[in-house]
């Protein structure tokens, strides 16, 4: 019942995208790799490069499309249920560890924060992760650890990263073996009971049970490293890579292992963590929180989170921020989606504890989360974060239906992802293909090279390739910039006026919307032609 209610209540806050044509990485990988395998049957893509990406997800996605339809409504309402599922998750993990009150009051932070919202729809892969995720997590401080391992199975075939999570248990296990607390398995301070009578050998019988638990539970934490060895060897035998194409693993490993990097990466994935998007309200409330007695309720103290699931939260968040400080190209929010329910649970377990007018805060905190969904913050980030998305996908749908208007038979010079927009009409923009140059980026360096080709193409598709707030945090800092666009990619692209200067072509059409544009620049060649009819 729960489910159904998390499912309907996400599919009505999300009632206003579900039409939407497919976004960013969802039209450059993901929706053509599940496409292929609704085709074709292939685990390996041939429409787009594989990345190597396990094809949980795809799969699932193929199957919904199989019985259903291949629309993007079939597509955000499927990923919509993988969301309910993890928020299912999320209130169980909590109420398990904490209580019902503190369960709902996740939920309701976890549903709103708007990386999580703006995923929910999204066909990306670390949605379905988290919530294999959480799950996981549920079974490991219950002690059952088949389950365990069947769940983080799961979220390692939804994506490769998810794998981090068992890792930083077994850190924890690691760590706590070694400071003396070899009991660590008894994560809710349960105890199993033996029927066996008081004798010189009951202290060594525990001792013996203790021991073979804690082997179980480390089995089933190493147990989903295979599933995904079985995947990486079947893509290794299909395509002759383990880790996807040379070029994905030059971006996502290889270009990502410089020191200066790793610490800059880390402290964004720490802002991430606590602060990104609106988090710092509920991170900093709970810091100031503790310096407050605890409440009492008949004159006990209110529970807290024991401390073992709470150091073995604080382990799997740990290592998952310093794995993806090393390893990913793109610095995204979206990454950390498997640790964020857990800062939020032990954030809002705090508040329960401490802070009288809880509830108060966690709706401050939820109405913030809200209003994040449609104002843009006043530092960088990325446009699948919030519902800049939507601004994006319909802007670009305006301008692909004017280019299929009026210059259905032209070559149309652009940039990725808007290239495919334009020639897939399976993506949902245009209804015929269109001829593509592609360009890296609208920089003036990459314009400047792509005026010496004019002659190849006939009208310019131009659009902004990333958000740049009013005022920028660190704006007059040089050295920032100058780190920003050598480890993270950072650029800018010129204004449509000067790249219409710079193509030596016309602007016929601009639009601005939340930050953003789009343009289409009408070369000379296209009005000599319509000049001479």
């Amino acid at each position: 019942m729960l489910f159904v209610l998390f499912y309907v209540a996400l599919l009505v806050l999300h009632i206003q995208v579900l039409h939407l044509p497919y976004f960013w990485d969802e039209a450059g990988y993901y929706v053509p790799a599940a496409r292929d395998l609704l085709l074709t049957g292939s685990l390996i893509p041939h429409s787009t490069v594989s990345n190597a990406h396990p094809p949980l997800v795809m799969a699932y996605l193929a199957v919904a499309w199989k019985l259903v339809g291949f629309t993007p409504v079939v597509t955000r309402c499927a990923m919509l249920s993988i969301a309910a599922f993890a928020l299912l998750g999320v209130f169980r993990l909590a109420q398990r560890v904490a209580h019902p009150e503190v369960a709902l009051a996740s939920v309701l932070c976890t549903a709103t924060y708007p990386v999580f919202f703006a995923q929910s729809s999204l066909a990306h892969l670390d949605l379905a992760a988290a919530g294999f995720t959480v799950w996981a997590l549920l079974a490991y401080v219950d002690d059952r650890p088949w389950a365990t391992a069947a769940w983080f199975s799961l979220a390692a075939l939804a994506k490769e990263t998810a794998i981090i999570a068992p890792i930083g248990l077994l850190a924890w296990q690691v760590v706590a073996r070694i400071a003396g607390k070899a009991d660590s398995s008894h994560l809710l301070g349960k105890r199993v009971r033996f029927r066996t009578a008081r004798n010189d050998n009951s202290e060594e019988f525990f001792s013996t049970a203790r021991a073979v638990r804690d082997r179980r539970t480390t089995y089933a934490l190493v147990l989903p490293l295979l599933p995904l060895a079985i995947w990486y060897s079947y893509h290794w035998h299909r395509t002759g890579f383990i880790f996807g194409n040379p070029e994905f693993f030059r971006y996502n490993v290889q270009a990502t292992l410089n020191p200066l990097r790793i610490v800059l990466a880390l402290g964004l994935r720490l802002w991430q963590l606590l602060g990104y998007m609106g988090l710092y309200l509920l991170t900093l409330t709970t810091l100031m929180a503790m310096w407050l007695p605890p409440i009492l309720d008949e004159d006990q103290e209110r529970k807290r989170i024991t401390v073992n699931v709470q150091l073995s939260f604080l382990a799997v968040i740990v290592v998952y921020a310093l794995v993806m400080a090393v390893i990913g190209g793109a610095v995204l929010a979206r990454y950390l989606l498997p640790v964020i329910p857990l800062v939020i649970i032990i954030c809002v377990s705090t508040l329960r504890r401490r802070v009288p007018y809880w509830r108060l805060v966690v709706a401050i905190v939820a109405i913030a989360f809200v209003v994040g969904w449609f104002v843009n913050p006043s530092y960088g980030f990325s446009m699948e974060d919030n519902l800049a998305y939507r601004d994006y996908i319909e802007l670009h749908e305006r301008a692909a239906n004017l280019l299929q208007t009026h210059y259905a038979t032209s070559r149309v010079l652009t940039a990725w992802p808007a290239s495919d927009e334009v020639n897939r009409p399976f993506l949902g923009y245009v209804a015929r293909p269109m001829n593509v140059l592609r360009i890296e980026d609208f920089t003036v360096q990459h314009l400047t090279g792509a005026a010496d080709l004019r002659s190849k193409f006939d009208v310019a598709l131009l659009f902004s390739t990333k958000y740049e707030p009013p005022h920028r945090w660190f704006g007059r800092w040089r050295r920032w910039e100058q780190w920003n666009t050598e480890f993270f990619g950072y650029h800018r692209d010129a204004p449509p006026e000067i790249a219409a200067q710079i193509l030596g072509g016309r602007l016929v059409y601009s639009e601005r919307r939340g930050g953003q544009w789009v343009a289409i620049i009408e070369m000379q060649q296209v009005q000599e032609a319509r000049a001479d009819r």
